[in-house]
């Protein structure tokens, strides 16, 4: 039995919504701890005298929501297409979409179970990490899973021909891996750059677990990679290889890469991953960099930066944000970020992490700027244009 199950344990409980929540095969004790406005007054105004005069238009009130957006999520993903918001999240036992207008709206929006998975089987135990794209016309569910053991854990695809996701018979479009190299894989990612399709993951190198890195190919189609695995990202900065397992196991401690996404600007992209254990505070964001006509599956395309580019905040009460995702808002006018986070420190893997947004800017050099994790509570305003 492999100690990773601590690492990535993906229990998530929403009873409002019938999906059941997954086994732990390890639970830190710590998960079973729990997590104003200010406003100025203005002076009164003298009344004043002489004839009356039209009222002027109040302006309408900014709409706000507050995180989080669930009571429970961990590894969110959205995409907007045609109006609407699609949505998912790790269950462990299904693969569930959400539609709706806004965001802020998820604990009422429309949602289905649109897979199950079968009863045995390579794809049939801790479904992980989905992700919805819309490619070449149709629909493609992403995701991990593996038959009953962590150490085989692979990426597996799905396909949809119907306008609505959460319409029409998803069809098996079977395991996605490199034939040279099929090996632990999880969090696969789907990106378009100069009309190439590319697949980016978190994968071992060999066998044993120990260390995640992120990994890159090129395919051939949206099921089929067209060539082999690159190594583009391994876990080398101290804030990058916070991954001690509290007790005794093998192996002890774990070095993470994993969640990669693409953010592309200004003819650059922008791989955005997590690091460190997810079950440790440090959980965090860090970002390689390359340029948009560089040659992708060269590694040397690649520069990570030195420092984490989003990470807890204990003053904002904010601990072990990551396995993020991006999208805009209707108007195109606004970039988002969305993520999952625990309220306290030692929460872990578990049960407390829940769905986040919050929005961010682009700073001089032309890289994104994230800010810092925002406090939950906190009223926000709605993306522009909804």
């Amino acid at each position: 039995m492999t100690i990773f199950t601590w690492q990535r344990s993906r229990l998530i409980h929403l009873p409002q919504f019938n999906i059941l929540p997954i086994t732990f095969r390890f639970l830190l004790p710590s998960l079973l701890a729990l997590g104003l406005l200010g406003g100025c007054a203005r002076p009164a105004r003298k009344p004043t005298t002489g004839a009356p005069t039209a009222a002027r238009p109040t302006a309408p009130a900014t709409a706000t929501f507050t995180n989080p957006l669930l009571p429970a999520g961990a590894d969110p993903w959205v995409i907007y297409h045609d109006g609407y918001y699609y949505y998912t999240q790790t269950t462990g036992s299904n693969l569930t979409l959400w539609k709706t207008k806004s965001l802020a709206d998820l604990k009422t929006a429309e949602h289905r179970v649109v897979w199950t998975p079968p009863a045995t089987g390579p794809n049939s135990h801790d479904i992980w990490a989905p992700e919805l794209h819309f490619l070449r016309g149709k629909w493609y569910l992403y995701y991990a899973a593996d038959a009953g053991s962590n150490s085989s854990h692979r990426l597996w695809v799905l396909e949809n021909a119907s306008p609505n996701p959460l319409q029409g018979p998803w069809a098996d479009r079977g395991k996605l891996a490199d034939p040279a190299a099929d090996k632990w894989a999880i969090d696969g990612s789907v990106f378009e750059n100069n009309g190439q399709l590319y697949l980016i993951w978190s994968g071992w190198e060999g066998d044993a677990n120990g260390r995640q890195n992120i990994y890159l190919a090129p395919m051939q189609n949206p099921w089929t990679l067209a060539g082999p695995r690159v190594l583009v990202s391994t876990p080398t900065y101290a804030w990058e290889r916070n991954g001690d397992l509290p007790n005794p196991s093998s192996p002890p401690h774990v070095d993470v890469n994993e969640g990669p996404e693409i953010l592309r600007h200004a003819g650059k992209l922008y791989l955005v991953y997590s690091a460190s254990g997810c079950w440790t505070d440090f959980y965090a964001l860090g970002m390689l960099t390359a340029d948009a006509d560089a040659d992708l599956r060269n590694p040397a395309a690649w520069t990570k930066s030195p420092a984490p580019v989003f990470q807890q905040s204990p003053a904002n009460k904010v601990y072990a944000p990551g396995h993020n995702a991006f999208f805009t808002s209707p108007d195109g006018q606004q970039n988002w970020l969305l993520y999952h986070a625990n309220d306290a420190p030692g929460q872990g893997c578990g049960r407390f992490r829940t769905p986040r947004m919050q929005p961010f800017t682009w700073g001089p050099g032309g890289a994104p700027s994230f800010g810092q994790p925002v406090p939950a509570g906190q009223a926000l305003a709605l993306p522009a244009g909804q």
